[in-house]
């Protein structure tokens, strides 16, 4: 056969059925287009009107109107933009994906225009079908001379056009309702649907019930508009009353002066904010601004922590705010909402391909005329521009904390237990954020200052054989000579010591205190995972449990042996707890007033924390290399009792509630243990009354 070339043809009849069904998502989104459609020829007729093609009649105000009729089962929406000619009618309405808002662009490119068009694709009309049986356009161009046009169609691919008989410039688009989406008749609805995707659109919206009895309000004659209609004239007299004078005399005081009102048509209040907070400079946007429209968009009366006002138009276009919410308690969600528009028009909730994944807890909106949009406005085309977008918010973020916690650490440090969870995420998640952001992550440590990075681990003096981490002009946290030394064969690390439950390892914190060393506390989730990648980037540094380990700066000096006790004390505990793979250390501790610890090394930690994460939390730790250490005081008079009687009864007892208090002050008993270690408590007592 040979070569041939040809055009696809589609098939009206199969393509509208799938139109109605399949374009949109959500079927009350007709709305969205239909208002914008309006938007557009309202537009449109300005770019007309700068470029001296039409002059506006005097009383000119453009508006888009939407009117409910439930006994007609109708909605109407009329705008008063540049209309359409029999001819326009049947190239933008008939041809199927057809854009007159491209076309336009297109005509007048080399035009000097500021304005944008919010039509792309010419499908927009035909979402009406999706919730009618039958549409009415009547419409009247601009143009001198021309002659309104009545087209209708019950969404099969017939139509018909004909003359019409409106009267002024624009056009009425009239749904006649299926039986289905007689919802959108009642004014509460169609109200909810336009606060919802049109609450910003760049042309005053008003929804009225057709046909129902205008409304009246009453209001001073001074305070009247040039468009006011007056219906009655209304005087108030002044207003006076009895009151004591100096004297003691009563006398008649006037108290309101005597005025003149009107009673006028209600006003029509308009359902969109056409000019956004985002789309102004924040230069011109105040404190009290930004909270109104957070509390305005957001229904949320907590005040933000904060915010950033994004304002770019190179090399995209985008505008926005981001807020950060505040969490008052853990019952609060900690999902935010970033609502997406496109010149001011509403497309979706929370996009994740343009907010990065770790600042989805944040509330606000982003507006990009830019953002390539599938044909449904609902999703994001897959390609490098959102990645772009994407790493431009993070960057803002960044520089906006980073720059904060320069110039105003204290308001800083205010908000930053709120933040520090989603940064550290965001650190784990975006290479670029982590960097930008790295030294400016605040740790707190115990004695509750905030700390940086670079405070914990200055330049180190190369004659001192012991690593310091100064924490201010005081303090300083001294790391083991012995952790020190063994790493001097690779690099010399700095060992920071943290704490995740300031009550759970308050024994530990106590010894640290008495010794004059400290530890940060680093106690949500997501500071495991982030420790560990800090340490993969900061090879100088290592992360361990303030119960990790006992240092030697917590020991007493000397030169005793320990062994012969150790086996004692190892053999007699593993015995009496059943317990023979129990590791058992015996240490001379400076605090006399502990008896008994347990420690768990760093790595047996992670390796647990890792088998939790994998629904492995039942396992083993003991067969990936971990064990958990007693740790006895050599110096406590209970340990030195089971020394020197070990053959005693009460041995036992006094093993098995030091092995309790060990573990209690290092995780909590399970059931069964609580219940024996209670038990056992009250025995003890009870001897105390003997």
């Amino acid at each position: 056969m040979s070569k041939k070339h040809g055009n696809l043809s589609i098939n009206s009849d199969n393509l509208l059925p799938i139109i109605k069904k399949w374009l949109y998502s959500d079927h009350d989104i007709f709305a969205r287009e239909l208002v914008s459609n309006g938007c557009d020829a309202i537009t449109k007729l300005k770019k007309l009107e700068v470029m001296g093609e039409y002059t506006f009649p005097e009383d000119y105000k453009p508006q888009i109107q939407v009117l409910v009729n439930p006994e007609e089962k109708t909605l109407k929406f009329i705008d008063n933009g540049l209309g359409m000619t029999a001819d326009e009618v049947e190239e933008y309405i008939t041809q199927i994906a057809f854009s007159g808002a491209t076309e336009f662009l297109e005509k007048y490119k080399d035009k000097t225009t500021d304005d944008q068009m919010i039509g792309h694709f010419g499908l927009g009309f035909y979402s009406a079908f999706m919730v009618a049986d039958e549409v009415h356009i009547d419409t009247l161009s601009y143009q001198d001379g021309a002659t309104p046009v009545h087209w209708e169609s019950d969404g099969d691919s017939e139509y018909e056009i004909s003359d019409g008989d409106k009267t002024t410039v624009g056009s009425v688009i009239t749904l006649y309702l299926s039986e289905n989406s007689l919802e959108f008749a009642n004014e509460y609805r169609m109200r909810e649907v336009l606060e919802k995707y049109c609450s910003f659109m760049p042309v005053n919206i008003y929804l009225a019930k057709e046909g129902a009895a205008q409304e009246f309000e009453t209001i001073d004659e001074a305070d009247l508009k040039d468009d006011d209609v007056i219906v009655e004239h209304i005087h108030e007299d002044a207003k006076t009353e009895e009151k004591e004078n100096e004297k003691g005399e009563k006398e008649i005081v006037e108290v309101s002066p005597a005025k003149e009102k009107v009673k006028i048509n209600k006003r029509p209040v308009s359902l969109s904010d056409t000019h956004p907070l985002w789309m102004k400079h924040p230069n011109d946007c105040t404190k009290e601004e930004y909270i109104e429209f957070y509390r305005k968009v957001f229904m949320d009366y907590k005040e933000p922590l904060f915010w950033i006002h994004l304002n770019m138009d190179y090399p995209f276009n985008l505008k926005g705010i981001l807020y950060f919410p505040k969490f008052n308690s853990e019952y609060d969600s900690i999902e935010g909402t970033i609502k997406l528009y496109n010149n001011q028009v509403f497309i979706a909730d929370n996009i994740k391909e343009v907010i990065p994944e770790f600042l989805l807890l944040l509330k606000g909106v982003i507006d990009c005329p830019d953002l390539p949009l599938n044909v449904s406005r609902s999703a994001l085309q897959n390609d490098g521009f959102v990645k772009k977008i994407s790493d431009y918010i993070s960057k803002k973020v960044a520089d906006k904390l980073s720059g904060m916690c320069k110039t105003d650490r204290e308001t800083y440090e205010k908000y930053w237990d709120d933040i520090d969870p989603f940064i550290k995420f965001g650190c784990i998640k975006d290479s670029k954020f982590s960097e930008k952001m790295m030294d400016y992550i605040l740790y707190k440590n115990l004695d509750a200052k905030y700390l940086t990075l670079p405070d914990l681990i200055p330049a180190k003096d190369e004659k001192d054989d012991t690593p310091e981490v100064v924490v201010d002009d005081k303090d300083t946290m001294t790391v083991d000579n012995k952790e020190a030394d063994a790493s001097k064969e690779e690099k010399e690390k700095t060992t920071i010591y943290y704490v995740t439950d300031e009550v759970q390892q308050s024994q530990y914190i106590n010894m640290f205190k008495a010794e004059g060393m400290d530890a940060v506390i680093l106690k949500h989730n997501v500071d495991a995972t982030f420790i560990t990648q800090l340490e993969r980037e900061k090879d100088t540094i290592t992360f361990k449990r303030i119960d990790s380990d006992i240092t030697d700066t917590l020991k007493e000096d000397s030169t005793e042996d320990l062994e012969d006790i150790t086996k004692v004390l190892s053999e007699t505990f593993q015995k009496t707890l059943g317990k023979d793979k129990l590791t058992v250390k015996v240490e001379k501790l400076k605090n006399g007033n502990v008896s008994s610890m347990m420690i768990l090394s760093e790595e047996s930690r992670r390796m647990q924390d890792m088998m939790k994460m994998y629904g492995m939390a039942g396992m083993d730790p003991t067969m990936f290399g971990g064990e958990e250490t007693l740790v006895l005081n050599a110096n406590h008079p209970l340990v030195k009792f089971i020394v020197d009687h070990k053959r005693s009864k009460n041995v036992p007892v006094i093993c098995e509630q030091l092995y309790d208090l060990a573990v209690l002050s290092h995780k909590p008993l399970s059931s069964e243990e609580m219940t024996k270690f209670v038990n056992r408590s009250n025995e003890i007592m009870m001897l105390l009354t003997k």
